[in-house]
């Protein structure tokens, strides 16, 4: 039962570090090449996990080698543009000045309805009003409205409002961040000021609180339990 333990955790440790080595974009987008890459290395480490009599290193040693056969790709990826293609794939045009470009709609076996589907997702349901719609390489669709359609920004008004700049979190989940509150130059004495402000008087009974680079605070009390 040890032995089991230990050689779950060792592949999974193993597997999160290939993952992590694989840069932050995919893990939540995953190119062609990846996706293959992530069903191989499940299969590999899933045999030595369930038996015994495989030497561990029978799953380790094909998950490195495929992990570093990745890391040689990505670098290719990044010095070929042909070979990126290759490997990658590329974009397609599937909706041109509110029409529809059926070429390349068959040749990527994109329906209508996947079409349409994704559109209401980005908040478009007319499709003369697109520009452009594009199918990236890891099967999402971008968007590019008319120009008249896009929502006026406060430069094109003539307005110049305050930058928020990003919120720091000083509280999460009644804890104290007390690395955000350095960041700021702001001391526990500031917060339980604050906090009084607010009607708490713990830090435990709040389960948000914020504080953008304008200095306003952005606060949400913690909910009883069962509420």
């Amino acid at each position: 039962m040890v032995i089991a333990f230990l050689r779950t955790i060792i592949l999974y440790l193993l597997i999160i570090a290939g993952v992590r080595l694989m840069g932050k974009r995919q893990v939540g987008e995953l190119e062609p090449s990846e996706l293959v890459l992530a069903l191989i290395i499940a299969d590999l480490a899933a045999v030595p996990m369930q038996d015994f009599g495989i030497p561990l290193l029978t799953g380790i040693i094909p998950i490195l080698t495929l992990l570093c056969i990745t890391m040689i790709l990505s670098v290719l990826t990044m010095k070929s543009v042909r070979f990126r293609a290759i490997i990658c794939g590329r974009p397609s045009i599937i909706v041109e000045n509110g029409r529809l470009v059926q070429r390349e709609m068959r040749r990527n076996r994109f329906t209508v309805d996947e079409l349409m589907e994704e559109l209401r997702m980005k908040g478009v349901t007319d499709l003369s009003k697109v520009k452009y719609a594009i199918l990236e390489t890891n099967g999402q669709i971008s968007v590019l409205p008319y120009a008249n359609q896009l929502p006026a920004t406060a430069e094109q008004m003539g307005l110049a409002p305050e930058e928020p700049g990003l919120p720091v979190v000083l509280i999460d989940d009644g804890r104290v961040l007390d690395h955000n509150l350095k960041l700021r130059g702001l001391d526990r004495a500031w917060l339980d000021r604050q906090l009084k402000k607010q009607g708490v008087r713990r830090s435990e009974d709040v389960f948000l609180l914020t504080l953008d680079e304008q200095n306003r605070t952005y606060f949400v009390p913690k909910e009883a339990a069962g509420a």
